[in-house]
C-alpha cells in the first residue's frame, strides 16, 4: 500500500461530480453543469424545497377554516355487536373479562389506542367488559345481558 492507491472507504463518498474544479475534471467551464444564469446557477444558492419562486406559496393559497383541538381525546370505537360476534366465533370467552389487552391480542385495537364501547348491535353474552369509555346505550345493553361495564382509569 502506498499513497497512489488510497481510496475512500466504501459508502463514504456520495457526490460523484465535483463541479467547478477546472477544465480537466470535465465539469469545469463557465457553467459547471449548472446551466446558464438564474438563481440556482449562482454560488451559495440555497432556498427551501417549498419555495415557489415568489409565487404565492401553496400553504398560503389554500383556504383555512375550523381548528384542531389539541386536547381532544381520540377513542377507538368497538360495538357491542362485534363483541357478540367474537363470542360466537369462539375468539372471546364469556367467562373471562374483556379488557383492552384482550382486544389488542385479537388485533382489534392498537397498542396506544383508547377503547370506547358503542351500542350498535345486539349482545346476549354476559360479559365483564373493561374499557376507557362507554356510550350510554352500550352500558345499558351490557348490563341488560347480565354483564358489567367498568371504566379503566
Amino acid at each position: 500500500m502506498d499513497l497512489s492507491n488510497l481510496k475512500p472507504a466504501e459508502g463514504s463518498t456520495h457526490n460523484q461530480k465535483r463541479i467547478g474544479r477546472g477544465q480537466g475534471s470535465g465539469y469545469g467551464g463557465h457553467s459547471a453543469t449548472k446551466g446558464n444564469k438564474g438563481q440556482k446557477s449562482r454560488s451559495g444558492a440555497k432556498f427551501p424545497a417549498w419555495f415557489e419562486g415568489g409565487q404565492m406559496p401553496l400553504q398560503r393559497r389554500v383556504p383555512k377554516f375550523g381548528f384542531k383541538n389539541r386536547f381532544r381525546v381520540e377513542y377507538r370505537p368497538l360495538n357491542v355487536g362485534r363483541l357478540q360476534q367474537l363470542v360466537d366465533a369462539g375468539a372471546l370467552d364469556a367467562s373471562s373479562p374483556v379488557t383492552p389487552e384482550t382486544l389488542r391480542s385479537l388485533g382489534l385495537v392498537g397498542k396506544a389506542d383508547l377503547v370506547k364501547i358503542l351500542g350498535s348491535g345486539e349482545l346476549t353474552a354476559a360479559l365483564q367488559v373493561t374499557a376507557h369509555a362507554f356510550s350510554a346505550s352500550a352500558r345499558a345493553k351490557i348490563e341488560k345481558a347480565g354483564g358489567s361495564a367498568d371504566v379503566e382509569a
